[in-house]
């Protein structure tokens, strides 16, 4: 028995006919590489290769006829903090023991973004999605953004990377050649062509807005891949709702391919930019864009880990360290006591902070699959949990309490 999150947040049973949205073995001749094989062999002595599997829950994708789970696991950090082995033994975990049906790669991944890795994560699941049969897995990846600073992903020349009809035919072909694979079920556009805020920035700056690749010629562009069978569906990411906006009416004037998603950064002390414009364009009367918010638990900041003392060896590996000023900015903000607070009510209910602020996203109404990522399996192990927690009227009036105080601290 599977179930299946309809709009408002109804979860049906459904019976087995919606196992082929759903992973499973598959048995193949040929033999398993050495870092594939190994990741199998950890797995099935730690776990239980096919151990009990969660109740996970699904839901439809916007527009699409995409039945995706509730968790959606993310991968930027293996070739980086994590291992080809690592990775793998993360998706078998995964889709094997809980049911996760969807992961999401991109084309600039590992992060840190930098020339002698980029790939490496597509590699990683490439190497997986050889033991599996393609169409019970739900793979989504990125298109780069404007950027004068990543100059070496491939057939950009050395010139930055944009958001053109080339470049967004040139990423996605590659990416395919990579993956292994002949179709990626959805594609999104990492960031826009053109200038909006991002990563850290405060507000909008006029002054900085420049010329982009129109909304017309970048759906003109996935509508002729999407044609070529190269691509399903379209998605958009770090966008606002000027963007998701003229992306869908283009696609309704020109009968291009819709938008049917959006993968934004929303947490407990990231909320307000999706709450106060995003909710009402991506409603599913209006655009039926869904969210799948990434980052929930604000790069480990809500997991508590970043008050804690640790030797300093160990704190280096942290994910805000490995971004030039971010733990600096964290330190600074009020974020840091809103986090302890949220600990606090984490611990109120016999939660960790990590479950709770997982299980605060899943239970938003307009959310429809989680973007999770783990650097160990104990880690993974927990996230994933999350999911099956019930969130409850009494936790939501708690956090209320504390968003009245707390608005997006880690940006104040």
């Amino acid at each position: 028995m599977t179930f299946l999150r309809m709009s408002g947040g109804m979860a049906l049973l459904l019976p087995a006919v919606c196992s082929a949205f759903v992973s499973s073995p598959v048995r193949h001749s040929y033999v398993l590489s050495a870092p594939l094989a190994k990741a199998h062999r950890r797995l099935s002595t730690s776990t239980g290769l096919m151990g009990a599997r969660a109740k996970m829950e699904f839901s439809k994708l916007g527009d699409s006829d995409l039945l995706v789970s509730r968790c959606c696991l993310g991968t930027m950090t293996w070739g980086q903090q994590n291992t080809m082995e690592e990775g793998i033994e993360q998706l078998n975990l995964a889709f094997d023991d809980y049911g996760v049906n969807f992961l999401d790669t991109a084309e600039m991944y590992p992060v840190p973004t930098k020339a002698e890795t980029q790939g490496a994560t597509d590699r990683v699941v490439a190497e997986w999605l050889k033991t599996r049969q393609r169409d019970k897995v739900i793979l989504a990846s990125k298109v780069t953004g404007w950027s004068d600073n990543v100059t070496w992903l491939p057939k950009r020349d050395g010139k930055g990377s944009r958001v053109t009809r080339k470049q967004i035919r040139d990423s996605v072909e590659c990416s395919l050649e990579r993956l292994g694979t002949d179709y990626i079920d959805l594609i999104q556009i990492h960031w826009p062509d053109r200038y909006v805020p991002l990563f850290g920035q405060m507000k909008f700056n006029q002054t900085l807005v420049r010329d982009y690749e129109p909304f017309e010629e970048q759906l003109a562009e996935f509508k002729k891949l999407q044609e070529e069978g190269k691509i399903r569906y379209v998605g958009v990411s770090n966008e606002t709702p000027f963007g998701v906006m003229k992306f869908c009416e283009a696609a309704e004037r020109l009968d291009l391919p819709k938008v049917v998603s959006i993968q934004n950064c929303y947490s407990l002390i990231n909320r307000v930019d999706y709450e106060t414009g995003l909710q009402e364009v991506c409603l599913p009367q209006n655009t039926n864009v869904g969210l799948l918010p990434y980052s929930p638990l604000a790069g480990g900041v809500l997991s508590g880990k970043y008050s804690k003392d640790v030797p300093e060896e160990e704190s280096a590996k942290w994910r805000l360290n490995l971004f030039t000023g971010y733990m600096a900015r964290y330190k600074n903000s009020l974020a840091a006591e809103a986090v302890d607070i949220y600990s606090k009510l984490a611990s109120k209910y016999g939660m960790t902070p990590s479950e709770f602020a997982i299980a605060f996203c899943n239970s938003r109404p307009f959310v429809t699959s989680t973007i999770i990522g783990a650097t160990s399996i104990p880690q993974l192990k927990e996230n994933i949990g999350a999911f099956g927690l019930k969130w409850t009227e009494e936790m939501e009036a708690d956090v209320d309490e504390v968003f009245k105080k707390y608005k997006d601290p880690s940006k104040v």
